[in-house]
């Protein structure tokens, strides 16, 4: 929420995303994107020397799950010239994974395989890995060693710049590809300036992930209550409480002038709102569910005008707790 008179335009919030969609369509960056019909990245392919053991590593390492195969595909000399591979080489066998939230992982097997052996140094042209991302990096780094897997050095925490809050490591498949965990739970820096385009993460992606529980309209509505009393609520002590009752640790608010993540930022900001406001408060006009999404229409004034700004919030529920808050003012 938030109360700024002077601002003639609705805050951004999810539909802000459409806005964006629209506006660089029309822009000649977009324009061989738009051209090929591109939408985004479906997955990734690797080679790997043993299917089997590759999938073992996927799935009963990583938690993935394999889908569809196909093959063995015996290729012709023709198809052989064409993609580099080498004319002694046999079939190729082909396994689709579902890697969770994001693009899937194809990987390749071939048969007889004469083609090189060894991967590509890091260096090399060519050289590529495959980034997957976790809430928890020191976690999941002790998870990967406690399975055997080779971790290459120690997470790093970006302390500047771009990627300032972003965590980072490299570790190694068993057959010696490069891989590598990534981690910014409380967002990366470049964020906090408020860009037009915010890179796509699959931590973003709340609304894909729902459990049923969070599609209970009832149980979304009391919490959207919780939400008001949060806003409404000047004791410290009782906010936090109800900070943690109702809001994901690294909740994202979405505001048109700036992001706050996390209760402290959030908290810091209604403190502020209170202190210019001490006599208004936020009260509830109608609240709407969909699945884990939710919207509330709310004012906010003190008794005399209790409409002195109105607006609407939207929420992403995920787990029973706001995961993300997307915030919009009203123009007077």
């Amino acid at each position: 929420m938030k109360t700024n008179n002077k601002s003639k335009q609705l805050q951004t919030s999810a539909i802000a995303l459409l806005n964006l969609v629209l506006f660089f369509s029309t822009s000649e960056k977009a324009a061989a994107q738009n051209n090929a019909g591109i939408i985004g990245i479906d997955h990734v392919g690797i080679n790997v020397p043993d299917l089997n053991s590759a999938v073992d590593f996927f799935s009963n390492v990583l938690g993935f799950t394999p889908v569809t195969q196909l093959g063995p595909i015996p290729l012709d000399a023709a198809w052989k010239e064409l993609n580099h591979i080498n004319p002694e080489t046999g079939a190729v066998t082909i396994k689709m994974i579902n890697a969770g939230t994001g693009a899937s992982i194809e990987v390749f097997q071939y048969a007889d395989n004469k083609g090189k052996r060894v991967h590509p140094d890091a260096d090399d042209i060519g050289a590529s890995h495959i980034a997957f991302y976790t809430a928890d990096i020191q976690a999941a780094v002790k998870y990967l060693k406690s399975k055997g897997v080779k971790i290459l050095g120690e997470p790093f925490l970006t302390p500047s710049g771009d990627t300032a809050g972003e965590s980072w490591v490299y570790f190694e498949t068993p057959w010696g590809s490069k891989m590598e965990l990534v981690s910014y739970p409380n967002g990366k820096g470049y964020e906090k300036s408020n860009p037009k385009i915010l890179l796509w993460s699959p931590k973003n992606a709340a609304v894909y992930k729902a459990n049923t529980a969070d599609f209970d309209s009832g149980k979304n509505k009391a919490l959207i209550a919780k939400h008001l009393e949060v806003w409404n609520e000047k004791d410290q002590t009782k906010r936090i409480s109800l900070l943690n009752q109702i809001y994901a640790t690294d909740i994202e608010m979405v505001d048109r002038n700036f992001i706050a993540v996390g209760h402290d930022e959030i908290s810091s900001f209604i403190i502020g709102l209170q202190q210019k406001n001490p006599d208004s408060k936020f009260t509830a006009k109608s609240v709407e569910t969909n699945h884990n999404v939710a919207r509330l229409y709310w004012q906010f004034g003190s008794k005399a005008k209790p409409d002195t700004v109105t607006g609407m919030d939207l929420f992403v529920i995920e787990n029973g707790k706001v995961q993300k808050l997307y915030v919009f003012v009203e123009a007077k």
